[in-house]
């Protein structure tokens, strides 16, 4: 006792002071008991042969470390028990071994055979202790025990301590890296273990000793993607991290095709020329595009692990859910990373601290993908109870959202925040104002009219970041803005922050020339102030003075002298170099140099205007979630996300060899196996035939096949006539041109309708029961030569599509014999057009055919039941619309498109416009199935695709109706149209004005609504009206040409023409309403007639860059 006693002695002052210990036990010491007698109680208790005594002592020993006191001086009383037969006072004590053997290294080392034994305990809970210990004790000399005591446990019976000898791996790294060969064989062998918990475990150790040996990774990728789910937390994020970078080594690039719409746009529009030349050109230009547009097949391997990821983002974990999202954003598909944006914004409910990340990893995602966050943006809006780095945050994702559509909101919402009392965060504010209005032009003048109002606030602060932001934007367009220039040089008075008074007089100098009687008036109070100015401050009036005395020296030159004198015995050398360089520069003397000619271009060159970015603009080349990414520096350990690989590795290398593997897919003798592989093939044939929205198109297919399946008997009988004279053109165009259709095939498969698709699936039913009734081997065979084909991804389409029409050919003979096929296939398609017609649950929109008389149409029209009807100039005649060509004829092979807003309500969906389509077929051949595919919007759009044409003959004409929710926005609509052969990239732009619909309302209506949209809302021009547009008939034209607005009655004789009889008003006003078709805000037009052909336009609306663009078209259709 006495030697323990005296240890404690020694070791009293290490142990915290002062801190009372309970006595609720007789054991325990008391309150008051001094701190050298401090554990002799408990040494005491491990000292007693009851192990009910050594089990309370370690209880409160392990209970004191979990509080964070020091126990440190009772490691010699603790490690005597590491002998213990007890198993529960031997866990606790490998606790506290734990815990301090890197501590007292020389005591623990003399326990080191009791460790030892430890290893080979029946209990498993002891031998992970045991090796835990071990590798906690940093000493060298055991570097060989720890090694062959790692080995052992990677080949334990128990995951658990597999799953120790995994974290012991990187401690004996740290300890002595020559055993990185050893261990990295031991890293090899636990990868291939097949349980949850030591996968996490395992391939941190991975990341930790040998990263860049991704070939441990191959054999073990598939294993590591399906055990993902059930691993743990932590586990998980480690395991996402490394998959993310071993998948941008081993796949490529799911976007590598994203720029080929663009070019095909571009290729479209300088197609339209007529030369031979340029028909060369395009030729070689298609061929070259041709080999470029090799569709994009996403590896298997790459889908598997994108599946498995995806229900991770609804973990209660953040830091699994930032590792998916960083997972997506770096190896999705541009058109499957939108999954992350609702995971990420659920995480913004959490912790200021989790806020924190998040933010910053959003902040850098809405920089190349802004559109995936724009449905959320209510969700970055700022609480007044944010802290002041999260409001920051928010404010740059509310930056880079901004966009045409929704600055009007963002702004509304900005003029809140310049109110805050967190004056960091208002001057935040108002630089994001400056960001949108460099950003959007069409808001600049409104940002820059609004911080001129913020330049007499009373707080010095707003003012002050006010100045330096009007200063970069007026760059832009000095000549415009004088009048805020002189504003500005009257705040010197009083503004006193040194930043706004530079920015100020830094403004002045530039453009001198605009303020020529204010400039000098300002140097010459700056020149009074100039001893009390700061620095900054200082060097901006020399260069005022400077400027004006190149520009304006009968006034000035004094000034400048004195400015000049007062600065060259300033304390600040950096004023005083300035000052005599610039004397030496502008007043020539005979010592001064060749530059003195070539002042004025040195001090008054254009310069160009600054522009600002956002601080997360260079931070995506980290890893987003990375501790170097929130940094914007690289940090220790950090390791680079790699690039693409140019080529595909070979995916060979993924293959585990399983024995039973080729059997099961070459012979697959029973009939339930073989069914099972059925089931599973499209799935996985789905995932690598196509990246971006497959699942959709997918469910879409199948929903028109169980619709079709439970149709009438007529619309059965007309698919089976359909399938049967497709099949009899597939013989005959194969007898005719067989080899060159096989080439076509391997350049392009061929693209199949969905009608197609569910007829298929029936005769693939049928063949199925009938193979069921009786055992043929014939159609055995050919099953198992379609399961083969199919499922083999390595294999072309074209092998699909043979076995394909031999089935049908099959369905089609055991039925009755087809029908010959006629030339009246014009009245085969309306029919078919009506049965889908009355199919579809809402009546589509008919199109106005061109054998239909102007005045039946104009009558049809009148029919309609929507509000529109009331005014007569709502209802345009047919043909008056402006048609836009879609696809010329030369780059459509023969194919011409033209569209035109038909100005209809579209029925399906009344949010969208619609388009009416005109194929015009001037080839030599019949073009089939014309469809639309790969549909590419900006956020919040939608399509109603047109039916497909299944055959227009050559020389014919087809019209088609498509409707398109342009989300309020002159965004494009992007899409392929695709033919049975080819595919072409097209996009449809609406004017601004096919974005309304018209709007019935009374004088009185309209005035009240227009009271209600004054302000910000309100646009209004003046206009000389053109030579043709003068009587009240042309501008009513004019306008509803434009835009699709109603016209609004006039109720008084003032401003309107009267009934018959009366004589006309001098000056009338018309008014026309419309609201715009999806998100339904008003839009109010008035043209009032003035003297000599003068005019005003007026447009209310709340949209203003709807209203903007549309001024600038009425403007431009009444000065014609």
């Amino acid at each position: 006792m006495s030697a323990s006693s005296g240890f404690n002695d020694e070791k009293g002052g290490s142990s915290s002071v002062g801190e009372p210990e309970y006595g609720h036990d007789p054991a325990s010491g008391g309150i008051f008991s001094s701190d050298y007698k401090r554990h002799d109680d408990l040494k005491e208790m491990l000292d007693s042969n009851k192990d009910s005594l050594k089990l309370e002592a370690m209880k409160r020993i392990v209970a004191m470390i979990a509080r964070g006191k020091n126990a440190s001086d009772l490691f010699p009383a603790v490690v005597k028990n590491v002998a213990c037969k007890n198993i529960e006072v031997k866990k606790l004590v490998y606790v506290y071994l734990v815990r301090y053997a890197e501590e007292q290294q020389d005591l623990a080392l003399l326990s080191i055979s009791t460790f030892q034994r430890g290893l080979k305990d029946p209990n498993q809970l002891i031998r992970a202790s045991a090796l835990r210990v071990l590798s906690s004790i940093r000493v060298t000399i055991i570097v060989p025990i720890m090694m062959l005591a790692i080995k052992e446990a990677a080949s334990d019976m128990s995951p658990y301590v597999r799953k120790t000898a995994a974290h012991a791996i990187p401690k004996l790294y740290s300890l002595d890296p020559e055993q990185k060969d050893q261990l990295i064989e031991v890293i090899e062998k636990l990868l291939a273990d097949k349980t949850t918990l030591v996968a996490g475990s395992v391939v941190m150790a991975f990341e930790e000793v040998c990263p860049e040996r991704i070939d441990l990774i191959h054999k073990n990728y598939r294993k590591l993607c399906n055990l993902l789910i059930d691993v743990e937390e932590w586990g998980q994020v480690v395991i996402i991290n490394m998959l993310t970078r071993y998948a941008r080594t081993q796949f490529l690039n799911p976007n590598i095709n994203e720029n080929l719409l663009e070019e095909g746009c571009d290729k479209t529009f300088y197609g339209s020329d007529g030369n031979d030349e340029d028909e060369e050109d395009k030729d070689k230009g298609e061929a070259a595009a041709l080999a470029k547009r090799k569709p994009y097949v996403m590896d298997p391997d790459h889908r598997l692990l994108l599946r498995n990821t995806k229900p991770l983002l609804q973990s209660r974990n953040a830091a699994v859910v930032m590792a998916v999202a960083q997972l997506y954003f770096h190896l999705a598909p541009k058109a499957e990373v939108g999954v992350i944006a609702k995971a990420l914004v659920r995480l913004l409910r959490s912790h200021s601290e989790v806020q924190y990340v998040v933010l910053q990893n959003v902040a850098t995602m809405t920089i190349k993908r802004r559109g995936m966050f724009e449905p959320y943006l209510k969700s970055f809006y700022i609480r007044s109870t944010d802290p002041t780095q999260i409001k920051v945050l928010k404010l740059e994702v509310l930056t880079n959202l901004a966009n045409e559509t929704n600055i009007s909101t963002i702004l509304r919402e900005f003029q809140t925040y310049i109110k805050s009392m967190d004056k960091d965060f208002v001057a935040a504010t108002i630089q994001a104002i400056g960001r949108c209005a460099t950003n959007i032009g069409e808001v600049r003048d409104t940002c820059l009219n609004g911080l001129v109002q913020l330049l007499s606030n009373r707080d010095e602060l707003v003012v002050a970041e006010s100045v330096v932001v009007i200063k970069k934007l007026l760059q832009m367009q000095p000549e415009k803005h004088s009048d805020i220039i002189k504003h500005m040089a009257k705040l010197t008075d009083n503004i006193q922050v040194p930043m706004a008074r530079a920015s100020i007089l830094w403004l002045i100098g530039e453009y001198c020339e605009h303020v020529p009687k204010i400039a000098p008036d300002v140097l010459r109070k700056m020149a009074k102030s100039f001893t009390n100015e700061e620095d900054i401050v200082k060097l901006q009036i020399l260069n005022l003075a400077a400027k004006l005395y190149l520009t304006n020296s009968k006034q000035t030159k004094l000034l400048t002298q004195y400015v000049l004198n007062l600065a060259k015995y300033d304390q600040n050398y950096d004023i005083r170099d300035r000052a005599r360089f610039i004397r030496q520069l502008i007043v020539p003397t005979e010592k001064s140099g060749a530059l003195s000619k070539y002042a004025k271009k040195l001090f008054l060159a254009l310069k160009p205007a600054p522009v600002l970015e956002s601080p997360f603009k260079d931070r995506d080349h980290f890893q987003l979630g990375s501790l170097s990414h929130l940094l914007n520096a690289k940090a220790g350990g950090y390791q680079e996300l790699p690039d693409w690989p140019e080529a595909a590795p070979d995916p060979s290398v993924r293959n585990v060899e399983v024995k039973e593997s080729v059997p099961e897919w070459t012979k697959c003798s029973s009939r339930e196996k073989r069914k099972e592989k059925k089931v599973e093939k499209p799935f996985y044939s789905d995932s690598e035939g196509e990246s971006g929205p497959t699942e959709s198109a997918d469910s879409e297919s199948y929903s028109s096949g169980s619709d079709s399946g439970s149709g009438s008997a007529e619309s059965g009988s007309g698919s089976e006539s359909q399938e049967s004279e497709e099949a009899s053109d597939s013989e005959e165009e194969e007898k005719d041109t067989k080899k060159k259709k096989k080439k076509e095939e391997l350049k392009k498969p061929v693209q199949r309708s969905e009608s197609e698709q569910s007829s298929e699936g029936e005769v693939r039913k049928r063949a199925r029961k009938s193979k069921q009734q009786k055992s043929d081997s014939e159609s055995e065979s050919d099953e198992d030569d379609d399961s083969d084909s199919e499922s083999s991804p390595s294999e072309s389409e074209d092998s699909e599509s043979e076995v394909d029409v031999k089935n049908k050919k099959k369905a089609v003979q055991s039925k009755a014999p087809p029908k010959p096929v006629t030339k009246e296939s014009k009245k085969e398609m309306s029919l078919l057009d009506l049965d889908d017609f009355e199919a579809a649950p809402s009546p589509q929109v008919t199109p106005v055919n061109s054998f239909l008389s102007s005045s039946l149409a104009t009558d049809l029209e009148g029919l309609s039941l929507s509000d529109s009807v009331l005014s007569p100039t709502a209802i345009s005649p047919p043909g008056a619309q402006k048609s836009y060509e879609l696809l010329h004829r030369i780059t459509g092979e023969g194919l011409s498109v033209e569209y035109c807003f038909s100005r209809q309500p579209f029925g399906p969906d009344a949010n969208m416009v619609a388009v009416q389509m005109q194929f015009v077929n001037s080839a030599a051949a019949d073009a089939k199935n014309l469809h639309m595919e790969d549909v590419k919007l900006q956020s919040g759009m939608r399509v109603k695709e047109f039916p497909e044409i299944e055959l227009l003959p050559a020389g014919e004409t087809a019209t088609a109706v498509m409707g398109i929710d342009f989300c309020d926005s002159t965004q494009a609509a992007n899409f392929q149209l695709c033919t049975h052969s080819r595919k072409f990239f097209v996009s449809i732009q609406p004017p601004v004005g096919e974005l309304m619909k018209p709007v019935f309302m009374t004088e009185n209506e309209f005035k009240k609504e227009q009271g209600q949209l004054m302000g910000m809302n309100e646009i209004t021009e003046k206009l000389t009206l053109g030579a043709k547009c003068r009587n009240e008939h042309a501008i009513v034209q004019k306008v509803t040409a434009a835009a699709n607005l109603s016209r609004v009655p006039c109720g008084s004789d003032k401003e309107c023409s009267p009934a018959l009889g009366l004589s006309a008003p001098p000056f009338p006003v018309h008014r026309f309403a419309g609201r715009t078709a999806s998100g339904g805000s008003l839009v109010l037009v008035t043209v009032a007639s003035q003297e000599d052909g003068a005019a005003r336009l007026t447009l209310n609306c709340d949209k203003m860059v709807i209203g903007t663009m549309l001024v600038k078209d009425v403007l431009l259709a009444l000065t014609q």
